[in-house]
């Protein structure tokens, strides 16, 4: 199932799908630099941000729920981090799906590596759900969700990360088959 889902992705990308996905996530880091997803919520400098930690505990969880107070709790539940998951993964995938169809041959084990950004984007919504329910919920706690989180939160790095070290691994490597005029994937088929 998963290889015909990477089959697939080689068959529908192009590269004017990578250049779309591209825009859109320009557009979304403008729209976020500028601030237009503030919604206002004051948090405390003081006080950490899920989204961006490599891990925390439940209990570091909660200290930042409290320090967000009410209204910074409901910014959180109501922020971008629906949106933003699908708009760097279709990025991600796309672009990935691009340059290594570009880089090795139908076949390659290599080519698989198009998969990797959908478990960082599946890791990342379940750290916003269970982030989000520990928020709504607060000052209920939900130990276990609240657990799991900061692990979602530490296995998502790694495979987002991963995801672009696969993006310039696969530019890199696209460029090298094209200077040295190796057949591309496209003409082996």
């Amino acid at each position: 199932m998963l290889r015909r889902l990477s089959e697939w992705l080689y068959r529908i990308v192009n590269g004017w799908v990578v250049l779309i996905g591209l825009l859109i996530f320009i557009v979304f880091i403008v729209l976020l630099a500028t601030g237009q997803f503030d919604g206002g919520g004051e948090f405390p400098e003081d006080a950490g941000v899920p989204d961006l930690s490599l891990y925390y505990s439940a209990d570091t969880l909660y200290e930042w729920a409290e320090a967000y107070g009410e209204g910074g709790r409901r910014d959180y539940i109501y922020s971008f981090d629906l949106v933003w998951p699908v708009v760097y993964g279709i990025f991600l995938v796309t672009a990935i799906t691009w340059l290594f169809g570009k880089a090795f041959p139908t076949g390659s084990a290599w080519r698989l590596a198009n998969l990797v950004p959908f478990a960082g984007v599946l890791f990342d919504y379940l750290e916003n759900i269970s982030v989000s329910l520990v928020m709504y919920r607060f000052p209920q706690e939900t130990p276990v969700v609240a657990s799991l989180a900061g692990l979602f939160t530490l296995i998502k790095w790694p495979l987002v990360g991963g995801s672009i070290l696969l993006l310039l691994f696969g530019l890199i490597t696209a460029i090298w088959t094209r200077i040295t005029n190796r057949p591309s994937a496209s003409k082996q088929h």
